[in-house]
């Protein structure tokens, strides 16, 4: 007996959305997803893209997976939606071909850390932390201080790293030099449109037309529909009035707070 969720897919294309903020719920939900797609040996993925980018980590985990199924023979082509941009790029140049809108906000490849210095407030308020610490650097990023000339060489030295790598992921998945690379990846946005001169895209269209070319590819029937997988459980507040709109700032807020000090691949408008 094959089970349904066994079955083979070889004449069918699947579809996975990334949308909102990359983090751990969303590598775990692609990672689900992408091992449906390797099982079912699904021979086209439609990856839409609707991100302004996230952590680091989840970004590159999602990306391994994506190298996977290419080097098992599935064609994957990236649909990028309103914003692909920072980490959205990265997770994005994994495919084999990538289309965007013309107005599709992208690029702002780059690294980013921030951190809270409260002392100010802290002191008005009357609070003061005591710290017993292992070593020099154990409390870097606290917010009740700033940061040493020391501490902060520290931090460029891991964005500098993390830089490296990113640029080094786009010239690979782009086929372009690190030089030209590193000439537009300053942290800027561009449009879709302008994304396709740099390089970064191959073609303007909507998702539709992605769809196509990744049934061109794959030789697939352009009639045929994409399978959606990983589909994220709905939020209750997504049913009230207004409740996208109220979620996707909770989001924002989420993103500010728990990655206090973490590097990220985020476009911070």
């Amino acid at each position: 007996m094959i089970w349904p969720w066994k079955r083979k897919s070889k004449k069918r294309m699947a579809r996975i959305v990334i949308d909102g903020a990359i983090n751990g719920d969303t590598r775990k939900l692609f990672l689900k997803a992408a091992k449906q797609v390797e099982e079912r040996e699904f021979p086209a993925l439609l990856l839409r893209i609707d991100s302004p980018g996230g952590t680091v980590g989840d970004s590159q985990e999602i990306h391994a997976a994506l190298l996977r199924l290419k080097e098992k023979g599935c064609h994957v082509v990236a649909s990028f939606g309103n914003i692909s941009a920072s980490g959205g790029v990265y997770v994005g140049v994994a495919a084999e071909k990538i289309v965007a809108n013309a107005g599709t906000i992208t690029g702002s490849i780059g690294v980013i850390l921030r951190g809270n210095n409260l002392s100010k407030l802290l002191e008005k308020i009357g609070i003061k932390f005591e710290t017993v610490k292992s070593g020099l650097f154990k409390d870097i990023l606290s917010p009740d201080r700033a940061l040493s000339n020391e501490e902060r060489d520290l931090l460029q030295s891991l964005i500098d790293s993390s830089y490296k790598q990113f640029v080094s992921a786009v010239a690979d998945g782009r086929k372009l030099s690190e030089e030209k690379v590193k000439s537009f990846a300053d942290g800027r946005v561009f449009t879709g449109a302008q994304a396709k001169e740099l390089g970064l895209v191959d073609e303007i269209g909507d998702e539709n037309d992605a769809r196509l070319l990744a049934a061109k590819l794959a030789d697939l029937d352009e009639k045929l529909q994409p399978i959606t997988l990983g589909k994220p459980k709905k939020k209750l507040i997504g049913l009230l009035p207004g409740g996208k709109f109220l979620s996707n700032i909770l989001d924002q807020i989420e993103m500010e707070f728990s990655n206090h000090g973490h590097i990220l691949w985020l476009f911070r408008p």
